[in-house]
């Protein structure tokens, strides 16, 4: 691993919840250089996973992973792949890593979502591989390419940051996008994992004017609504990065989601969840695992290298909020 890898891999830990308030962050020690992470809260004993975008002088790139026994002590523990799938560089020539990925369980089987593109262009395509287990410490582990899931070559819409949920009666669902035509979602299959016949995709979220800085959805269902988190503004400038993380909801996992002034979320609404704090810059590319919320930001200690947070999300009056303290 280079040197300049290994030099931003430094700690910053999960604070536990506590009923004195919000957990925020804390410092503490591991690999913890992570961008867009997938997090997979260990219970009952069972370890911690980050999975993140790839290192394009690593693996070729490859989804990177993280492992821990606590949620506080992270190592390096690979990648997804050594070589990405042939399928990949012909649909996308230019891609460089992989990017934002999403880990989901269904039934005994975890489906990795991934990105492949490049800065600036929407010739994009989400792909899935299939596991029995994240850790490869485990005898039956092994990623199974499952080739693409949808791509936006000459579409109006950018194939990345895919998030998956379920609905009410157990209907999986991709939300996805970055800038263009803003978050849209498409309708998946149990059966392979991927989309569930050719419909429009639906249109869940934008700014309502150009550059239509949204991205980075996630979706979670909690007491009667859908949550969506979304990253807003701009990513990957270091500690000028602008980015921030709203949130919306709706009864129904389509939409129409609202933040909690009434705006919809196509027509910019959205209300803020974790935004800059001082040498904390740039907040975004989440996920979410059960109260936890996992994200990257640029940190000046570190001369604008990115690093993962994760705190723990408090509800008030059915809204999530998030602290760095």
């Amino acid at each position: 691993m280079p040197a300049a890898f290994l030099a931003a891999c430094l700690a910053l830990a999960l604070g536990l919840a506590s009923c004195a308030g919000p957990a925020g962050l804390r410092e503490s020690g591991g690999d913890f250089f992570t961008h867009d992470p997938a997090l997979v809260a260990g219970t009952d004993g069972e370890p911690w996973f980050v999975y993140s975008t790839g290192n394009g002088q690593v693996a070729d790139g490859n989804i990177q992973i993280r492992r821990s026994e606590d949620g506080v002590e992270w190592e390096y523990a690979g990648e997804v792949w050594q070589e990405k799938p042939e399928w990949i560089t012909e649909a996308v020539p230019k891609t460089d890593n992989l990017w934002a990925p999403e880990l989901y369980e269904h039934e005994g089987t975890w489906y990795l979502y991934y990105s492949a593109s490049s800065f600036g262009s929407n010739l994009s395509v989400i792909g899935l591989a299939t596991n029995t287990t994240l850790d490869p410490a485990d005898p039956g582990y092994k990623w199974v390419d499952r080739g693409p899931v949808i791509s936006s070559l000459g579409e109006d819409f950018n194939a990345i940051d895919p998030g998956i949920v379920e609905d009410a009666e157990g209907t999986p669902w991709m939300s996805f996008g970055s800038f263009w035509s803003g978050i849209r979602m498409v309708e998946l299959d149990w059966e392979d994992g991927k989309r569930a016949g050719d419909a429009e995709p639906l249109t869940l979220a934008g700014r309502g004017s150009p550059p239509n800085a949204i991205e980075a959805p996630y979706i979670l269902p909690r007491d009667g609504f859908y949550y969506l988190f979304v990253s807003r503004d701009f990513c990957c400038q270091g500690t000028d990065s602008t980015y921030n993380i709203a949130v919306g909801r709706s009864e129904s996992v389509t939409g129409p989601y609202l933040d909690a002034e009434g705006v919809p979320m196509t027509e910019d609404g959205g209300t803020p969840v974790l935004s800059r704090d001082g040498d904390r810059a740039g907040p975004g590319g989440q996920s979410v695992f059960g109260d936890y919320l996992a994200f990257h930001y640029y940190d000046a200690g570190l001369d604008g290298a990115f690093r993962l947070g994760i705190t723990q999300l408090q509800w008030k009056d059915g809204w999530p909020e998030a602290s760095w303290s």
